[in-house]
């Protein structure tokens, strides 16, 4: 470890800098240690906080000499104004968490890297300053191709496009701030074994953290731990934008354990992506369906979650489109509105939990759908459902199932229904109801229904 001398005296603050530390010392203010062994210190080369960006070609002359000997390059606190840097392979970067701030001066792009094998910023404010960026780049930070990124404990800001894009790239993706993007906080396409973990996401124009791949095919990569507030639509649309966790073509991909709310659309929106597993978040405050698994999937996990606020709960749907294959289980959902963001012409919002085909619905709890507490299929797209063991309720139908011709099977046994006055369950040719209650009156004339052991209150 550096002596707290050996650290003023390397950050060039001489004497002064040495008597204000023994001054700090003696007033018994906390100091940190810093470990910066083996480290270049920036300001020793000439590269120093200032307001323009002339240190720009100085700067990536220092990072491409501390690649080559694979030394880590450290940056004193203060404001770095630079722009259109190439990070070359082996760029470790490193400041002050909070203090060192980098701020793009405009006129291209800020930081971008191709086909290298890492690439590693940590402990740094990077800053956009909201200015324009060139059609090179997606992000203030752009990597493509890198092997083994590590962004750390950085906070990444005012991006004109998105925070952090990466393509073709794994590694991790942690305990950063990343906030005030115009589209995306992370943009993560054709990734390799990523990790993005532990991140605080805010107050971006048109996604949190998207995980795409350009055609469909396994990705892997793990979302966990992270908090996310405040995703815009700026773009409008029906969901493309909007989502505090997007995963698009992208399989095999684990969500678990992330805090997110206030999204304009989805919470968790996976469209396309099979082997999708959605676990233990917590969902607060979506404009449209709080986690949705839609379009030629096979393959979704959704348990252990909670859903507070959002038009539509949890809907796992588009069989037509080969959508299908999950289990839906442990999961509470309440307090669901029939608003949405755009006009829907098909069945609506204000479902609790809506599923279509080979699916497996148990032990979930749904409390104050506005509309239908559980949703079976829709018009002829229902196939081998299983639904029990669920609680559902405060809405006006527990459940609603399809009763159009060659519609698929279904079992609904062993639930409890609650305070659903217009029906525990009943049969509907898409939105239109054309049965009684078939909890109490039976399902004779629907031979594709099975049921059972239901109970009502």
């Amino acid at each position: 470890m550096v002596t707290r001398r050996l650290l003023l005296s390397g950050l060039g603050l001489g004497a002064a800098g040495i008597a204000a530390g023994a001054a700090a010392q003696a007033r018994r203010l906390p100091v940190v240690d810093v470990d910066l062994r083996g480290s270049i210190d920036a300001a020793a080369h000439g590269i120093r906080p200032g307001a323009d960006d002339r240190k720009s070609q100085a700067f990536a002359r220092l990072l491409k000499d501390a690649a080559a000997k694979n030394t880590p390059v450290f940056l004193p606190p203060g404001d770095y104004v630079v722009s259109n840097v190439t990070l070359p392979d082996n760029t470790r970067l490193t400041g002050v968490a909070g203090a060192t701030r980098i701020v793009y001066g405009g006129g291209g792009h800020l930081f971008a890297a191709e086909g290298a094998g890492r690439i590693e910023l940590s402990n740094l404010v990077i800053d956009g300053a909201n200015r324009w960026l060139d059609d090179t780049v997606e992000g203030l930070v752009h990597l493509g191709g890198v092997a083994n990124v590590t962004i750390e404990n950085c906070e990444v800001q005012g991006s004109s496009k998105s925070a952090v894009y990466l393509e073709r790239s794994g590694g991790r993706i942690e305990r950063n701030r990343l906030s005030g993007a115009a589209d995306y906080a992370l943009y993560a396409v054709e990734s390799r074994e990523l990790a993005v973990t532990g991140n605080r996401v805010l107050d971006c124009g048109n996604g949190g953290i998207l995980i795409h791949r350009w055609q469909k095919g396994r990705d892997g990569t793990i979302v966990s731990g992270n908090r996310i507030a405040r995703i815009l639509a700026t773009r409008g649309g029906t969901g493309q934008y909007g989502n505090g966790i997007n995963v698009f073509r992208a399989d095999d991909v684990m969500i678990s354990g992330n805090h997110v709310s206030g999204c304009a659309f989805s919470a968790i929106r996976s469209n396309a992506g099979s082997n999708v597993q959605v676990s233990g978040n917590t969902c607060l405050d979506s404009g449209e369906t709080a986690i949705y698994s839609e379009f030629g999937f096979e393959g979704a996990v959704v348990n252990g979650n909670l859903v507070d606020g959002a038009a539509n709960g949890i809907v796992v749907v588009n069989f037509n489109e080969g959508g299908r294959l999950a289990s839906i289980t442990g999961n509470v959902v309440r307090n669901l509105h029939l608003d949405g963001p755009y006009v829907h012409e098909g069945a609506g919002f204000g479902f609790g939990i809506a599923v279509e085909a080979d699916t497996a619905v148990t032990g979930n709890t749904i409390e104050n759908a506005a509309k239908w507490g559980l949703m079976l299929g829709w018009g002829p797209y229902m196939r081998g459902l299983v639904v029990s063991g669920n609680l559902v309720r405060s809405s006006p139908v527990g459940c609603g199932v399809t009763v159009v011709e060659e519609a698929g099977t279904a079992l609904v046994t062993g639930n409890v229904f609650e305070e659903t006055p217009q029906a525990a369950i009943a049969g509907f040719r898409w939105n239109e109801r054309v049965t009684g209650d078939l909890a109490r009156d039976g399902t004779a004339g629907h031979a594709h229904l099975t049921i059972e052991r239901n109970r009502t209150g």
